[in-house]
């Protein structure tokens, strides 16, 4: 009993180091990876501890992302005294090993539980492509998963014992997920949903654990909103109606599952399909465990949560516009659907009486197992070659391709003072000209908001830094900007150019 209880603990620990071990492995050539989101981020840490503010490189506070991150970031840079660019490596693999910890954790209270299938999981999530992606970037998606499996364990004690405190305890840590990603009200559904299908309580109970549960979760949300709309006009930053139909982003949603299902692009055909039974299999899931009252297993909360963050990405991406549905989008998803639909395994073996049979079925689903688990190595070595083994790093503003561009380096050395500081500076990417230059810039203007682009015509005098290797279909172009405008070339380069204007 004591060797078994042992090596529940060692396994999870050596699930640990090896994910410890991987994303500094793919840190090891340029160091974290660094895209525009990672900036708008380490700018607000950095202007937290500077200054007491959660300001982005632009002077405005952060609306397109929610505050916590930045606050998380900028309270470790406070007791480090280290920048987020510096550390962002160790702390994501520190994430990343607290990830397989907590997944060991849950799973050895899977009911059920199996040794084996616990091995084949941690395997499986810690060579995961889309989470190893996600934990080699400064993103609020390495915290925000953290957080659904610490609610998935919290609200999972509500079920149980059903007390406020354990509610309230649940309650809050959706509610600091929600100053984490937006997207984090899934969470706050996924628990609604719960409290709204559990038969223990009377009704009169109910609805006040519901009242008390809403009020917290939505708490820190409301005041993120409140304060971004009283400082900037705008409650979450401006959002452009979709250009993408329900049926596209189930299809992309498929894709995504499609990839981690071991397919090529050969076999998108079968996106769609595969989306729309992934889903009905969670409806499904969900029923049965409401049909025979087995609401509070891990299993389940996994499965719900599946659900209901799918449905909602799918559903805003139709509703709202931002980056297509991709495996970073989907990545909250990763754990809790491999979950929701290898668990399902272990109740049908516990149920076979045969032994022979039991054992054939196991091996059977223990090597497709293995497969999956392969098939994720393979992907993964393929990114160490390109990436580490090749010196080329993590795709973003920390790969070789920005540490040789002649326009970087410039900008990294350049005479500020060739600015005047009254006159404001627009560029096609403010994220790289503060990353590389420490410059504040603007944003030249989307072509969708007409006034935006009207009003930047009617500016008399401004600066241009312009990346000729970032073209944005969504932004005014540089070509756009010269037929209306008498450009004066104040410095070039094969990748880029700074321009002024001056009205006459």
């Amino acid at each position: 009993m004591v060797f078994s209880r042992s090596i529940k603990n060692y396994d999870t620990l050596l699930a640990c180091g090896i994910g410890f071990y991987l994303i500094c492995l793919f840190c090891s050539y340029s160091g974290i990876g660094i895209s525009p989101d990672s900036i708008m981020y380490t700018s607000a840490a950095r202007s937290l501890n500077a200054n007491g503010t959660l300001q982005t490189f632009n002077h405005i506070p952060i609306v397109d992302f929610p505050v916590f991150y930045p606050i998380f970031l900028g309270a470790i840079m406070f007791i480090s005294q280290i920048d987020p660019v510096v550390f962002g490596a160790i702390l994501d693999a520190m994430l990343f090993a607290s990830l397989l910890f907590t997944c060991g954790w849950i799973m050895n209270r899977f009911l059920p539980a199996l040794q084996l299938y616990k091995w084949l999981m941690l395997i499986a999530i810690a060579f995961s492509p889309a989470l190893l992606q996600v934990y080699t970037y400064l993103w609020s998606e390495t915290l925000f998963i953290l957080e659904v499996l610490f609610f998935i364990v919290a609200f999972r004690e509500y079920l149980l014992k059903h007390t406020v405190k354990a509610l309230i305890i649940a309650a809050a840590i959706a509610a600091l997920s929600c100053v984490t990603r937006y997207a984090a009200v899934t969470i706050v559904g996924t628990g609604g949903l719960l409290l709204l299908l559990d038969r223990t309580l009377i009704w009169k109970k109910k609805i006040v654990h519901i009242l008390i549960y809403g009020f917290v979760c939505i708490s820190l949300l409301v005041t993120n909103l409140v304060f971004n709309a009283l400082h900037t006009g705008t409650g979450t930053g401006p959002r452009e109606p979709s250009i993408t139909s329900f049926g596209k982003n189930l299809y992309y949603f498929g894709t995504v599952m499609c990839d981690w299902m071991g397919f090529t692009p050969a076999q998108y055909f079968l996106a769609t399909p595969i989306a729309i039974v992934m889903l009905l299999g969670f409806i499904i899931a969900l029923a049965y465990n409401y049909y025979r009252r087995h609401l509070n297993s891990y299993e389940n909360l996994a499965i719900t949560f599946s659900l209901v963050y799918g449905l909602f990405i799918i559903l805003s991406s139709t509703f709202s516009r931002y980056e297509r549905i991709n495996h970073r989008l989907l990545s909250p998803l990763f754990i809790t659907s491999l979950w929701g639909y290898t668990s399902w395994g272990l109740l049908w073996l516990k149920s076979i009486s045969v032994k022979r049979t039991r054992l054939i079925i196991g091996t059977i689903m223990t090597i497709l197992m293995l497969g999956f688990t392969t098939k994720d190595f393979l992907i993964d070595y393929d990114r160490y070659k390109d990436q580490v083994a090749d010196d080329y790093g993590n795709p973003g503003y920390t790969d070789s391709g920005w540490q040789e561009s002649p326009f970087a380096n410039y900008l990294r050395t350049i005479d500020k003072t060739m600015f005047d500081p009254k006159v404001t500076i627009y560029t096609d990417a403010h994220e790289a000209v503060y990353f590389f230059s420490g410059i504040s810039s603007y944003l030249v203007p989307h072509k969708f908001f007409k006034k935006d682009v009207k009003k930047f015509y009617e500016i008399k005098h401004f600066y241009l830094i312009w990346f000729n290797n970032l073209e944005n279909p969504e932004l005014i172009n540089i070509k756009d900007i010269e037929k209306v405008k008498n450009l004066k070339l104040l410095k070039k380069l094969e990748d880029g150019a700074i321009y002024e204007y001056k009205a006459d």
